[in-house]
């Protein structure tokens, strides 16, 4: 159920108004003047992706946001964090998700999040990060369908995408440190792996500094009562255990790269050592041969 869907020239806005107790949300214009909180007992959540400068400035006006908010949300690449602020609260997340088809490829995501009393807003760029799954799962829950299980869903949809890329880095690992250790290696065998190594140590990076700060933000999260209340205290527990597998996982996954990037490197070191070592030999050979016909030619 996607409500209300506004497009425009390149941003497309989608709206949806939930009410206690109500099977499903209701339909409404997302500029009208009851939105984000205006009604008293709904809740609104509006997804916005591909957001413009003008997208920007009626959200500025309609929640007041600060200006650094706003300068957050103009330049991309923000790294993943979470301001609290008097009226709302603005998460930045990377979502990162594993690409069909081998080998294993991820794409990386940009999502900022502003969460306040009665409203949600979410601003997306293309490649969307798809936020089915999580509105799927916080329409099933009908008793605590406010704004602080609504971001805690976005929150475990993310972390469970974490997951499934580490357990990705961690099947191309294994398959690295077999092809490593073989005997029979080519050389361009040997190069291919090489990359593998370089490229999965750079998802691994990138992985790890989507997740880690996310720690922090959600300690800070479990300190606003209006969004982590007693009843959701263990779901926000719960995203933190994830969280935290996933880092270990991640920082597992980095350290075993590593090392089989020092083995390669010593492999490297020890076939150089035997072609010298064949080199010095033949260089011995024909030195004699050499050596009888400069002094006799």
């Amino acid at each position: 159920m996607v409500g209300w869907v506004v497009r425009y020239p390149s941003a497309v806005i989608s709206a949806r108004r939930y009410r206690q107790g109500q099977a499903g949300p209701e339909t409404f214009d997302p500029s009208g003047s009851d939105v984000l909180g205006g009604d008293d007992g709904a809740f609104d959540w509006i997804d916005v992706l591909d957001p413009q400068s003008a997208d920007l400035e009626r959200l500025q006006g309609r929640i007041g946001l600060h200006p650094t908010t706003v300068e957050d949300m103009l330049h991309r690449r923000q790294r993943t964090k979470v301001e609290v602020f008097e009226r709302y609260v603005f998460i930045v997340l990377r979502p990162v998700t594993v690409r069909p088809g081998p080998p294993a490829a991820f794409d990386e995501h940009e999502v900022h999040v502003i969460a306040g009393e009665g409203f949600l807003v979410t601003l997306r760029w293309s490649p969307g990060y798809s936020l089915d799954g999580a509105t799927a799962r916080w329409e099933r829950r009908q008793d605590l369908n406010d704004e602080g299980f609504a971001l805690y869903s976005m929150l475990d949809e993310v972390v469970d995408d974490y997951l499934s890329v580490v357990e990705a880095l961690e099947d191309e690992a294994d398959e690295l440190e077999d092809a490593v250790f073989e005997r029979d290696g080519s050389v361009r065998g040997d190069t291919d792996v090489q990359e593998r190594l370089f490229r999965l140590r750079r998802d691994t990076v990138m992985l790890r500094r989507a997740a880690m700060p996310l720690r922090h933000g959600i300690d800070m999260l479990q300190e606003e009562p209006s969004l982590s209340t007693p009843a959701l205290g263990p779901y926000y527990r719960d995203v933190m255990d994830h969280l935290i597998r996933v880092v270990e996982l991640a920082d597992n996954v980095r350290e075993l790269l590593t090392s089989l990037l020092e083995v390669r490197v010593a492999q490297g070191a020890n076939r150089l050592n035997e072609v010298m070592k064949k080199l010095s030999a033949w260089a011995a050979i024909v030195l004699v041969p050499t050596l009888i016909a400069g002094i006799y030619g």
